[in-house]
């Protein structure tokens, strides 16, 4: 199997969405859990608000293994009968997980510091939670649009005759 063939291009795709949407989520994660671990020190009734708040950048690296299984399922990978895929195919695959690989390392990491930052707020002000889960879900959308572009563009290439 030659080094650029058209399998090895889609599979570094699926890596690609794969490996840096979960990186980003861990550092997320990482982020807004040490400024969960301060705060429950001082107010442990505030757990189960502050682990769901904590976990929301991780959701960036769900959406990247979503798609690296859409890709995977496309290609014939998953069910042993894998398909023939040009070097065009396989370059096109690698572009549709772009998105949602850089999209999800991006959005993850600042999820992570909203989500630090509101997680000071509610242990300041535990009245705020509302609000403060709000705030960390906004950057959530910036995580959705490249999902919904990887997915969509995985989607065309499959019916792609190249």
């Amino acid at each position: 199997m030659e080094f650029f063939s058209g399998i090895n291009w889609t599979l570094f795709g699926v890596a690609v969405a794969v490996a840096l949407s979960c990186w980003g989520s861990a550092v997320g994660v990482g982020t807004s859990g040490q400024a969960a671990a301060g705060v429950l020190s001082e107010k442990p009734a505030l757990s189960t608000k502050l682990i769901i708040m904590q976990l929301l950048p991780g959701s960036q690296g769900i959406y990247g293994l979503i798609v690296g299984f859409i890709i995977l399922g496309q290609t014939g990978i998953l069910g042993g009968q894998l398909a023939d895929i040009s070097v065009t195919k396989g370059l096109l695959y690698f572009a549709s997980a772009l998105p949602i690989g850089i999209g999800g390392l991006f959005s993850a990491i600042h999820q992570g510091k909203s989500a630090a930052a509101n997680i000071a707020l509610c242990g300041k002000n535990e009245k705020m939670f509302a609000k403060a889960m709000m705030s960390v879900t906004f950057v959530e959308l910036y995580a959705l649009f490249p999902l919904v572009t990887s997915i969509l563009s995985a989607v065309l290439v499959s019916n792609l005759n190249v």
